[in-house]
């Protein structure tokens, strides 16, 4: 029998031998995170991505092989399993062929073929099956009795147990499945009864495209359409060549017999074969869409908590509104609220005057450095409203991203941190503090809530929510996460942690104060050896008694560096400090065992980064100041955006209105390109030109293409 690890190996293009040694450390309990950091040597170098792909599989064969055990079992319970057919069955890789191979000896229900056979009729349907040159209706006659009353109910009853028979034939189903490979279209049209309702899916009224080649958005659109009861959808490859491959290989002869196979096959393949390859291929089409969504949806995350972080800075959060005014809240430079209010500065009250000078007082009082300004209702008047203002201060203005702050707002993290204040309160808050670090703030989130893509509500839920989390785990851990300062919500996603021992690292540093070394880790209640292999080198303490806690090498390979400054006659403190020491070091006579020369790098190159954010400087965009509706559009401006979502079919761009324009992925770049990722991420701030204004749908076509981009 194939080793699986032979069968990975080949479909992933990785050796077995890293494909063995990443299930071992897998099996052992080591994170992701922590064997592409730390486990470079046993790897070879695996990446993250490939560790995930080798862990996805190996999960999946493991669970073909229990499902090999129980087939196998059910068949050897019923005395049917032969030599022959259990070493197909262990030799069998792909789940529809092993389904296929155990079809004719799985339970049924009492089925059309079930009751022929019951009324003896098993003998005829041989007869003609095998196609023999006799009378067929005098041979039926032979079966006349109770229970088979004429010579059509014979032999109807005969084609049901050979269409019983064609439709569990694996040969016949591998030739309908590369039918439906090859062939398939799906098609869609409207429940002619809900055409109005159904107006949102006009595009998929009479809609048809072949399956291979159907992007995903569509499929998933259909199938929404269709989970509504809008759409029609069907899948299905030309049926006279599906019928003539299934003729090819049951009919070998003429006459009265291969007539009536002839028609069974008919039957069989539209009663039996067609409608179980169809739901096969709209689950695999389905799962392939979602697949494809959820990683435009996780790289769409990976981008949004890489946004740059202001830092520690007194920040004035401002949550827009008209008609209930604008929520203000003072957060100090740990995130703390410091004060909140409300100003009036649009209609219908438009106490500007007043809005004003309140505003101008809290940025005084609290010695504010910055201004978030929540992009949902009135953001642009709101923010134009605040740069009317002259500070006693250097302030920057910036508008911020607050898709999920109502569910953080409503929740019971936020309840938990605020239980005084209100949602409004709440929400004001988040966007603050997605300005001073988007990551810590917006781990408090489900992942799915934040909005970046498309369809996440039609995607398989299980499938997002494994996906996005590893998202979450994969930059918490690339950032990095400051011990003393983090909350329980972010410690959570930290490798080896978990929520447990989050609360208990906090609970530890109420009692005993600020850490100031990783080696107390392990005096927290329940985190042992194994849990401090995994997250030391995840967590920093900036201004603790060692300045490698403060980086991501790990304390297993504080014993190298204290060599390496000995030799080069220095402290670990001063090698940091001066790391470009570090060039001039022959490090292969520090390789051992443990360490070897992918780690020896890995410590040198984060020695040299000086506690460099991985996720950059943040930035200010200023908008078009004479754009505020879509009324003041006109064809071929040339406007600066940003792009707030980005899906298969193109890019969402905000530029300082309530609609956002669309950059259709063939407006994106002069040469052709699968997708938007290849050349836009999101919150990009980009240059675009308007083609065309549909006032009343309120769309906006846009393109990048010939204009010059900052």
């Amino acid at each position: 029998m194939q080793n699986i690890f032979s069968i990975i190996s080949a479909e992933i293009g990785i050796s077995e031998r890293q494909i063995a040694n990443t299930v071992a450390l897998l099996d052992d309990g080591c994170t992701i995170p922590f064997i592409s950091r730390y486990r470079k040597e046993r790897t070879g170098g695996l990446d993250e991505t490939q560790i995930e792909a080798i862990f996805k599989k190996n999960e999946y064969y493991n669970e073909l092989q229990a499902r090999k055990t129980t087939i196998l079992a059910a068949i050897e319970k019923q005395g049917k399993l032969i030599p022959e057919l259990e070493s197909t069955i262990r030799n069998t890789w792909n789940l529809n062929d092993l389904e296929d191979l155990y079809l004719p000896y799985k339970p049924k229900r009492r089925t059309r073929a079930a009751v022929a056979r019951e009324k003896g009729l098993e003998p005829l349907a041989q007869l003609i099956f095998a196609q023999k040159s006799v009378n067929v209706y005098a041979e039926a006659k032979k079966y006349l009795n109770d229970d088979v009353k004429t010579v059509e109910d014979a032999i109807a009853g005969a084609s049901d147990i050979n269409a019983e028979l064609i439709s569990e034939d694996k040969s016949a189903r591998e030739r309908v499945r590369r039918q439906f490979e090859q062939e398939a279209v799906i098609t869609s049209k409207v429940v002619k009864t809900k055409m109005e309702e159904a107006e949102k899916y006009r595009d998929y009224f009479d809609f048809s495209q072949r399956l291979s080649t159907c992007p995903s958005h569509r499929i998933l659109a259909m199938r929404r359409g269709e989970s509504e009861g809008f759409l029609r959808v069907d899948i299905s490859p030309d049926e006279e060549h599906s019928l003539k491959q299934l003729k090819y290989l049951f009919i070998h002869g003429k006459g009265q017999c291969s007539d009536l196979l002839t028609e069974t096959i008919a039957d069989a393949y539209s009663r039996l074969i067609k409608p179980s390859i169809e739901t096969e291929f709209a689950s695999s089409s389905k799962e392939k869409a979602d697949i494809t969504a959820i990683e435009v949806f996780a790289a769409n995350l990976r981008q949004l908590l890489m946004t740059p972080p202001l830092g520690k800075k007194r920040i004035l959060g401002i949550d827009p509104g008209y008609r209930t005014g604008c929520k203000l809240v003072c957060i100090d430079t740990e995130g703390n609220l410091l004060h909140n209010d409300n100003i009036y500065p649009h209609k219908p009250q438009e106490q500007t005057a007043l809005a004003m000078k309140k505003l101008s007082s809290m940025v005084s009082a609290y010695k504010i450095d910055a201004i978030a300004i929540g992009n949902g209702t009135a953001s642009r008047e709101t923010e134009y409203f605040v740069k009317r203002i002259h500070f006693d201060r250097p302030v920057q203005v910036f508008v911020v991203s607050e898709d999920g702050a109502s569910v953080y707002s409503a929740s019971s993290v936020a309840r938990e941190e605020f239980p005084q204040y209100d949602v409004t309160v709440r929400g004001a808050v988040s966007i603050a503090r997605r300005l001073m670090d988007p990551l810590a703030e917006l781990v408090k989130i489900e992942p799915k809530s934040i909005g970046v893509g498309q369809y996440q509500h039609d995607v398989d839920q299980k499938l997002l929510k494994d996906s996005l989390d590893r998202v979450v785990v994969s930059v918490v851990n690339n950032v990095g996460v400051n011990l003393n300062t983090a909350t329980k919500h972010l410690l959570n996603y930290v490798s080896g942690l978990g929520p447990v021992l989050a609360q208990n690292i906090v609970d530890y540093r109420a009692e005993h104060g600020a850490f100031t070394n990783r080696k107390q880790l392990l005096d927290v209640t329940r985190l042992g050896n194994k849990a401090f292999e995994q997250c030391a080198g995840f967590l920093r303490i900036p201004d603790g008694n060692n300045p490698l806690d403060n980086t991501a090498v790990h304390p297993e390979s504080y014993g190298i560096v204290a060599k390496i400054a000995k030799d080069c006659k220095l402290t670990v403190a001063e090698l940091a400090e001066k790391p470009e020491i570090l060039d001039g070091v022959a490090l292969s006579k520090y390789v051992t065992e443990q360490i070897g020369m992918p780690s020896l790098l890995d410590i040198v190159a984060e020695l040299k980064k000086k506690g460099r954010n991985p996720r950059g400087i943040i930035k200010v965009l200023e908008f078009d100041k004479n754009i505020h509706r879509i009324d003041d559009l006109e064809e071929g401006m040339i406007l600066p955006g940003i792009v707030t979502n980005i899906t298969n079919f193109g890019a969402f761009v905000d530029f300082g209105i309530k609609e956002n324009g669309l950059l259709h992925v063939s407006q994106i770049s002069e040469k052709r390109i699968e997708s938007p990722t290849e050349v836009l991420k999101l919150h990009q701030y980009v240059n675009v030109k308007v083609l065309s204004i549909d006032k009343e749908r309120k769309r906006i076509q846009l393109t990048m293409k010939g204009v010059e981009q900052m």
